[in-house]
């Protein structure tokens, strides 16, 4: 299995590195431009770095990784563009963008959930692969059919990533009509967030939002969800990564597979536990988001979930309500940390 893999922009060369030293199991690597919303924060926005320190150090990384003979993918996966959505100049900045990177460092595809954008790049860029987002949501046929003259590929629904069926009828379908798919398979979101669009839509308006004197932080509802205790044993059952030591399990229906590292701290650990199909210990500590701190002193610790989870969860018929696997695996997976001496 090939991995795509994301930047992340570090003082120190280890994460570009390690992506170096692992190359031949690199698909490629996604990153996101200057202030172009994306489906992260901005990333030039560094508490060590200015704005233009930030962005000649992105400029050496990617040219590294691109003279390495590393593919690169460009995010243009905001959840909403504001006014700029349909603008003239809004297109222009993209195309002139593009070009950019084409001539400075190489680019293969380009990932959107704009299907305008997705419109615009296939009319000026015969040459890229543009790519659906994960964050669109596309989870049928019916869903891949509707845009399919806009995109090349498409990130499957998250929320599938333990369905076997449904995997193999989407991968059915791109097969007979020349469309790749791709997976993400380290998310820590839970499956059908009710507030994932509006999160969404706050990450695209962080610039605008940061200015202003707000009445509440917003992280995501999961931190409060999970923080009550009876939720929490049915974490293995409404999340939908898929870990290192199951992943050849989807070899067959995909064509790469996504790792969220952009703002893990520390993504050069995904990576490795990735490409050598094994991890030990915190199984959250490779997710995006991280969830870790709502369960100190406890971790769920990977070595412990059974060999069988992954198989098991791909082929099970889905009735939670009627079933209490995820919960025992939980249970047995469950260990506190050594050393911890707080008053219990």
């Amino acid at each position: 299995m090939k991995y795509m893999v994301g930047y992340q922009l570090r003082i120190s060369d280890d994460f570009i590195e390690e992506i170096i030293r692992y190359k031949e199991h690199i698909y490629e690597v996604y990153f996101s431009w200057a202030d172009f919303p994306n489906g992260r924060n901005n990333q030039l926005e560094h508490e060590s770095l200015t704005l233009w320190e930030a962005q000649e150090k992105q400029i050496w990384d990617l040219q590294r990784l691109s003279q390495n003979g590393l593919k690169l993918n460009l995010l243009l996966n905001g959840n909403c563009y504001g006014r700029h959505s349909q603008a003239k100049a809004f297109f222009n900045k993209i195309g002139d963008t593009v070009d950019y990177i084409l001539s400075r460092f190489g680019l293969q595809s380009v990932t959107t959930t704009s299907p305008l954008i997705a419109k615009f790049l296939k009319n000026n860029f015969t040459n890229l692969e543009v790519r659906a987002s994960v964050n669109m949501k596309i989870g049928s046929m019916e869903g891949m059919d509707y845009v399919s003259h806009y995109f090349d590929s498409y990130y499957m629904q998250r929320e599938y990533n333990r369905d076997l069926a449904k995997i193999k009828q989407l991968k059915n379908w791109c097969a007979n009509h020349g469309k790749k798919l791709y997976m993400l398979a380290n998310s820590g979101c839970l499956n059908n967030c009710s507030a994932h669009t509006f999160h969404d839509n706050l990450v695209a308006h962080e610039t605008e939002i940061s200015m202003m004197e707000n009445a509440y932080a917003f992280k995501g509802i999961c931190w409060d969800y999970l923080s009550d205790h009876l939720k929490k044993e049915s974490y293995l059952s409404i999340t939908n990564f898929v870990r290192p030591e199951d992943i050849d399990l989807y070899e067959p229906y995909f064509d790469a597979v996504k790792l969220a590292t952009r703002v893990n701290k520390n993504p050069s650990r995904v990576l490795r536990a990735y490409v050598h199909k094994k991890y030990t210990g915190s199984i959250m500590d490779l997710l995006e988001p991280n969830h870790s701190g709502i369960w100190y002193p406890y971790i769920l610790e990977n070595g412990n979930i059974s060999k069988e989870f992954g198989n098991t969860v791909l082929h099970c018929n889905k009735k939670c309500n009627q079933c209490n696997y995820c919960k025992e695996v939980y249970h047995q997976s469950l260990i506190k940390l050594e050393g911890y001496y707080a008053n219990e």
